[in-house]
């Protein structure tokens, strides 16, 4: 495989636009980079990348490995500027932006990696749920594609931990997206880990919506003032425990769409202040029942947004679910997180590389490869996937790798050796794709 000017037409159209974000030499690297990943089967490491845009035995691996280390170009205006490309591609002019954040951990070896720390790691098989590597704070775009029921993730932020608050990084990723689009309402959506007192200065086109952990220190709202001296009360009285404050609650049947699937639910919500969190900012609770739970509620969801229905709230939370089948699918799909480099610059940007690349993807298939018959041709050739009715992302790695692979022998080919026939020829070359 040869690299150079002979990339998709339609991928060379998305990476243009990223070249004022470099160098000539490291748009050249950005984009052979960028192939690889895609192209690579093996093992998506540094020298796997320029192994799989055909450049091993023509660049020096060195050059692939400064481009991470070294050379001047900004990971977070790389992220901003596809979330932008996206927002422009797969959004309306006035949709919102549905927001998720989550961390996650990359397993390393050795103690000269930056930033590899003891944390949390919810896949450990171990009792104590740990392991050692490198955890990033991630935020990604939720976007509803229509070849697809299941709304899916498209990780744009990312931001290394290594010790103080994860939501301190997530509330500075929000602000950066949201001085980057200051005309649009944003939404972010975290689970009960990223609520704390760092949320209080939100931006004011920024809502926040979590799970509500159930000893929180719930308030009414502030008393009107009144004409006494003295400093007016900031907050009400205090409210009970959730399990008592769901029992004076009016609940209603409401109908909503979680995880590709309608059901009717039980909803409560209140508004009140968490005082701890979010200060004196007046905030929602909303309570979700199953119809034949024996609970008092099933999930507690605390949200900024005062405009959204709670079924749109109980559904924004859903969504969040998104993120994780995202790091799934990076972790044993499209192979975020093989490289082994060590240094600070290469850590913090090798493996959101990868997540920009993997997002990088679904809206190159979105934009320009998906066709009706992709997943009849799956089931041909695996007839076992009786259920199968949307494309999932190894679907579209492959068709990637398909587009490529055409593109590079149509540069090579005789101008004889039409189309058909090359398509033939890959057709063979299936197995190598896939």
């Amino acid at each position: 495989m040869l690299f150079g000017s002979n990339l998709p037409t339609s991928l060379t159209k998305l990476l243009v636009s990223f070249q004022p974000l470099f160098t000539a030499p490291s748009f050249t690297t950005f984009c052979a980079m960028v192939n690889g990943f895609f192209a690579q089967t093996g093992e998506h490491n540094v020298c796997g990348m320029l192994s799989g845009a055909g450049l091993a035995q023509t660049w020096h691996h060195s050059r692939a490995h400064r481009f991470f280390s070294t050379r001047k170009w900004s990971i977070e205006e790389m992220g901003l500027h596809l979330l932008t490309v996206i927002v422009s591609m797969l959004l309306g002019n006035e949709d919102p932006l549905e927001l998720v954040v989550d961390d996650t951990l990359l397993h390393r070896v050795g103690r000269k990696v930056f930033g590899a720390r003891w944390c949390h790691d919810g896949s450990a098989k171990t009792p104590h749920a740990v392991g050692f590597g490198n955890c990033f704070v991630v935020i990604g775009i939720v976007v509803s594609l229509p070849f697809c029921t299941r709304k899916i993730c498209l990780p744009v932020l990312f931001h290394l931990w290594t010790k103080g608050s994860k939501v301190s990084m997530a509330h500075h990723m929000a602000q950066k997206i949201a001085a980057h689009f200051p005309e649009r309402a944003i939404h972010v959506t975290g689970d009960a880990a990223y609520a704390s007192k760092e949320l209080r200065s939100l931006p004011r086109n920024v809502t926040w919506t979590t799970r509500l952990r159930k000893n929180a220190a719930l308030y009414d709202l502030a008393p009107q003032r009144t004409t006494s001296r003295g400093r007016p009360r900031t907050r009400g009285t205090r409210l009970p425990q959730l399990v008592d404050l769901a029992a004076s609650l009016y609940w209603m049947q409401r109908t909503v769409t979680r995880y590709d699937t309608s059901a009717t639910v039980e909803i409560a919500h209140r508004r009140v202040l968490w005082y701890t969190v979010f200060g004196p900012r007046e905030v929602r609770v909303v309570l979700v029942r199953e119809l034949k739970s024996s609970h008092a509620y099933d999930v507690a969801l605390i949200t900024t947004d005062l405009a959204a229905t709670p079924e749109q709230i109980v559904e924004r939370y859903a969504a969040r679910w998104s993120i994780a089948v995202a790091f799934e699918e990076a972790k044993q799909v499209t192979g975020v997180g093989e490289a082994r480099n060590r240094t600070r610059n290469a850590v913090q940007r090798t493996a959101p590389f990868g997540f920009l690349c993997q997002s990088l993807l679904t809206l190159w298939y979105a934009t320009a490869l998906h066709h009706d018959d992709i997943v009849k041709e799956r089931r041909q050739r695996s007839p076992w996937y009786t259920t199968k009715l949307t494309p999932s992302t190894a679907d579209m790695l492959v068709i990637a790798r398909r587009e490529i692979l055409t593109a590079q022998f149509s540069a090579v080919c005789h101008s004889d050796l039409n189309n058909t026939k090359i398509r033939g020829l890959l057709q063979v070359l299936d197995l190598l794709a896939a």
